[in-house]
């Protein structure tokens, strides 16, 4: 009976790590999403795609994609802390991966 239980509940777990595992899925559309809601106010977000306020002279995704020092965890490092030029936006973990996937994306474009 207690391996019956222990069974039960090494399953029970296991797919609660794989629910949990699914959900985190990194997404390329979502990180679009992100960036066109969030983003886009000053960073021209895809070729296709004007900032809306260009005279910011932010970098264009497509520029930071391609930068030689550009790497996925340089941008999630980058996301993660405030800076001065900015705005303090607060992304999850999931958010900051798809972001970051879709900006790598850019790279060949």
């Amino acid at each position: 009976m207690a391996k019956l239980l222990l069974v039960a509940e090494t399953l029970v777990v296991s797919a609660a790590l794989l629910l949990s595992v699914r959900a985190q899925q990194i997404d390329q559309t979502v990180g679009r999403h992100l960036a066109e809601t969030v983003c886009s106010e000053c960073h021209q977000i895809a070729p296709d795609a004007a900032p809306k306020n260009p005279e910011l002279g932010a970098p264009s995704f497509v520029e930071i994609s391609r930068m030689p020092s550009t790497t996925g965890v340089a941008i999630k490092v980058f996301l993660r802390n405030s800076h001065p030029t900015m705005p303090n936006i607060m992304l999850s973990s999931e958010e900051i991966d798809s972001v970051t996937a879709y900006i790598m994306s850019l790279a060949k474009e």
